[in-house]
């Protein structure tokens, strides 16, 4: 045991056991990202990040993840937090109370309602859905508002088992995803 803490060793040990700390926070954050591509290229036949489109009222509006689904056209807000997450459907504002910090933000329902608004003027003849995704750190202890998803929840939501069959509504939408894709910046 003394040999450990001897001044020549100690340096080497506490470099070691920094170094397997980092690779084992760079892995946990690795794989939360890969969950999330993994459900995205689950649920998505096709997708856009970062799309610009007209609101309807002469500006413009920003849809994070517009996703082409087998249901029709997906958008997704997605929330990384850790804590526990307060909100509801009438709230105008949610809490995140974690460990480390309690902060606030406006309800995201309305901005995504208004994005859902947007994309239905472009696409009428397309199902649109949208939902608020938090990743799996976010625990919702009082009940999850109407349009928040998880991982899990979006997968059995909008999950296709049968890929092969899904191109039937697939090709239907495929112009309608086009137009909106081209009406972006």
């Amino acid at each position: 045991m003394d040999a450990i803490f001897d001044s020549a060793i100690f340096p080497w040990v506490l470099g070691i056991l920094a170094l397997l700390l980092a690779w084992l926070l760079y892995r946990f954050q690795r794989n939360r990202g890969s969950r999330l591509e993994q459900v995205l290229n689950d649920i998505a036949f096709d997708r856009v990040h970062n799309l610009v489109i007209p609101n309807g009222d002469d500006g413009e509006i920003l849809i994070d993840q517009l996703l082409l689904t087998s249901e029709g056209l997906l958008i997704l807000e997605v929330k990384d937090v850790e804590g526990a997450v307060f909100g509801s459907d009438k709230m105008e504002d949610w809490t995140v109370i974690s460990e480390e910090r309690r902060y606030t933000f406006p309800n995201p329902q309305h901005g995504l309602y208004d994005r859902i608004a947007a994309v239905r003027q472009i696409v009428k003849q397309v199902p649109v859905a949208g939902r608020i995704l938090f990743l799996d750190c976010a625990e919702f202890t009082k009940g999850k508002p109407g349009l928040v998803a998880s991982l899990d929840e979006l997968l059995d939501e909008f999950g296709e088992r049968n890929k092969k069959a899904a191109t039937v509504n697939i090709d239907a939408f495929t112009p309608h995803w086009e137009l909106i894709k081209n009406r972006g910046s």
